[in-house]
């Protein structure tokens, strides 16, 4: 399949679905079929495209999360934000779980400058994950993604995440993955799923990595895909149709206006 230039948000969305069948049985392994009947899309998506809409709309970060969690409450949240999904008056819970960084994306698309990335990811991240390890997983990974379409070099973004957010991007995934394990924080998985955007040559591969290193699978792939999108532009046209057959039509609508307004590829 030809390589084409896809919908913002269409590769973090590829990683969550892709990852999906593998979050609970992983595979510790870049050789598996990218998409099979039971891959679907979870938590991550929904809230990557929550994130987006009150991007687009101006609106409350706090709603657009209810809003879509009610919708689809089984996508796969985690206990104490499915409880806050439903609340009449929700608030922070000291979360420092990769949550935040899962859905953050589309800020690193939105915003034109270090600061307005800095303090979106901030505001996206503190309404539910306000520990200090939640926001600073959803601040490097929308500054990934920023850096990425910006075209910043992988060294230079490596630096930055090194320095601004003290992660240590030093270690291959051919030494995490032998002992990995299932790590929902931030602080366990956001810097896996950058270094395998940095090892990876493509689109495809930065998925095949993270999924390869098992864990979170459909998290960490939604990361690291995301960040590949901004950096490489092009996704493989398999990759594209499996994630848009995959979406209702009213999630599908908002990834294709918030490229519409945010995305500025030359024809």
């Amino acid at each position: 399949m030809e390589n084409q230039i896809a919908p913002l948000l269409i590769g973090a969305l590829a990683g969550d679905i892709i990852g999906s069948r593998f979050e609970r049985y992983n595979i510790k392994s870049t050789e598996f079929d990218l998409f099979q009947r039971s891959s679907h899309f979870t938590d991550d998506t929904v809230l990557t495209i929550a994130t987006a809409e009150s991007i687009l709309n101006k609106s409350s970060i706090v709603e657009a999360f209810q809003k879509y969690g009610r919708r689809y409450p089984n996508a796969g949240y985690g206990g104490t934000f499915y409880r806050w999904i439903f609340e009449e008056n929700p608030q922070p819970y000291n979360s420092w779980g990769n949550g935040s960084a899962m859905r953050v994306s589309p800020v690193g698309h939105a915003y034109s400058s270090e600061e307005e990335v800095l303090e979106q990811a901030k505001k996206s991240a503190e309404v539910s994950h306000n520990h200090e390890e939640g926001i600073k997983g959803a601040q490097a990974t929308a500054m990934c993604v920023f850096l990425a379409r910006m075209g910043h070099s992988k060294d230079e973004i490596r630096r930055y995440v090194e320095s601004n957010f003290g992660y240590d991007l030093s270690i291959s995934l051919d030494e995490i993955r032998p002992n990995y394990y299932f790590d929902v924080s931030c602080q366990g998985s956001v810097p896996h799923a950058i270094r395998a955007f940095l090892e990876s040559k493509d689109f495809e591969s930065a998925i095949r990595l993270a999924i390869s290193i098992g864990g979170d699978s459909d998290t960490i792939a939604c990361i690291s895909g995301g960040i590949a999108q901004a950096y490489y532009k092009y996704i493989p046209e398999e990759i594209v149709q499996g994630v848009l057959e995959r979406l209702p039509s009213e999630l599908l609508d908002v990834v294709l206006q918030f490229d519409e307004k945010y995305n500025l590829r030359q024809a």
